[in-house]
């Protein structure tokens, strides 16, 4: 039966309104109007529309420039999501970050098979802090938290377009336990990552970013390996 017209415009609009969101979560900087119809693919108008509906619920904000990015309403919808496991890493997530002068983050599995920052925590005190604000995506095949998802999985539910070479990658982290990144997600940034698999919950991993690594890769893995059996614990794994 087909669908009155109403309903497949409603799910347009709410397509449109939430992939505006996802592509302002995963800029690295705040964009233009142009900029965002030109990423939808829709006219300006219809981006004005999504936006003047959004910034009515502060979920996007506009800056002195006029240039758009997130709003503070999501970081009211953000402490819902997943409470439970925010309220049980954050506090780890901030005693790897001041230890290690790096930023350290949470990020989880989507069902599109992207990994999703969830939450991180940035240094006090350091010479450069990188920001790596939740709700930021990626492909699992790239960057240091992806990759180490995937070592979690099943080669089974491997991506099926994965190159061998990201394959034997792989299948030699398994064997140190970590994965590492350099220059794959945000030009200039290295990352390290292990898994975390907590029931009831997504996969998941627990990494550390930054310009420079203050230790060798294995060294930092074994802290972020401390960390995930702490964030078990906390959770009641």
């Amino acid at each position: 039966m087909a669908q009155p017209s109403g309903t497949q415009a409603g799910s347009q609009t709410l397509d449109r309104g939430i992939r505006l969101l996802e592509i302002l979560a995963s800029a690295a900087h705040n964009l233009s109007i142009a900029e965002l119809a030109d990423a939808l693919e829709v006219h300006r108008s219809v981006a004005y529309r999504l936006l003047r509906t959004l910034e009515d619920h502060d979920l996007v904000t506009r800056d002195h420039a006029g240039h758009i990015a997130l709003g503070a309403g999501l970081a009211a919808l953000n402490s819902g999501v997943a409470r439970n496991l925010q309220q049980a890493a954050l506090p780890v997530l901030n005693e790897i970050a001041n230890e290690l002068g790096m930023t350290c983050l949470l990020a989880v599995l989507l069902d599109s098979g992207e990994a999703a920052t969830l939450v991180s925590a940035a240094p006090r005190q350091t010479v450069a802090v990188v920001s790596y604000r939740p709700g930021y995506r990626h492909p699992i095949t790239r960057g240091g938290p992806g990759k180490a998802i995937l070592l979690g999985l099943p080669e089974s539910s491997w991506p099926p377009d994965m190159s061998d070479a990201l394959r034997e990658e792989i299948t030699e982290s398994r064997v140190r336990g970590y994965a590492s990144s350099q220059d794959e997600v945000v030009p200039s940034l290295r990352s390290v990552a292990v898994p975390l698999t907590l029931p009831g919950q997504p996969r998941a991993s627990i990494a550390v970013i930054h310009v420079f690594l203050p230790g060798t890769e294995a060294e930092i893995a074994e802290r972020l390996k401390l960390g995930a059996q702490s964030v078990a614990r906390a959770y009641g794994a």
